[in-house]
């Protein structure tokens, strides 16, 4: 299985290749949501809504053989292709491994520009809270 810093940089090769367009890049983003596993109708309650989001956003986590596993859903494409790249980074990982990622490839393809800062906002509290589930996680691993 590859490393979160080994699928960072398969991320920023991919984008790499799409260069300053940034028409392309928002619709790769959103093509990239389109491919999410999809999300279970009973889960699309208040609760794993993330807050600080402009759009809705679902997010819930479960462990299997001490990795976490997530899945989510947005009512945005563009929202929706960004989680889809925090999941393809960050799930299946150990909770440890998620708490010490250091996501530069966010930065490196030029997120900041490319989607604004509500959704800069709304991305930073993704990751807050995937490192929130990955902590309970690893307490409970811990306990």
């Amino acid at each position: 299985m590859s490393s979160i810093n080994d699928i960072q940089n398969e991320i920023i090769d991919e984008f790499s290749i799409l260069g300053d367009d940034k028409e392309s890049t928002i619709f790769y983003i959103m093509e990239l949501g389109g491919k999410l596993q999809d999300f279970p109708e009973e889960e699309r309650v208040d609760e794993n809504i993330i807050k600080g989001c402009q759009s809705k956003v679902w997010l819930t986590a479960r462990e299997e053989n001490e990795e976490v596993h997530f899945l989510a859903d947005s009512n945005t494409d563009i929202t929706k292709g960004l989680i889809s790249l925090l999941i393809r980074v960050l799930s299946g990982k150990k909770p440890k491994e998620i708490l010490d990622a250091e996501l530069f490839f966010i930065d490196k393809i030029g997120m900041g520009n490319i989607i604004g800062s509500q959704r800069s906002n709304g991305l930073s509290a993704m990751i807050k809270q995937m490192k929130l589930y990955a902590f309970a996680y690893q307490t409970k691993q811990n306990a």
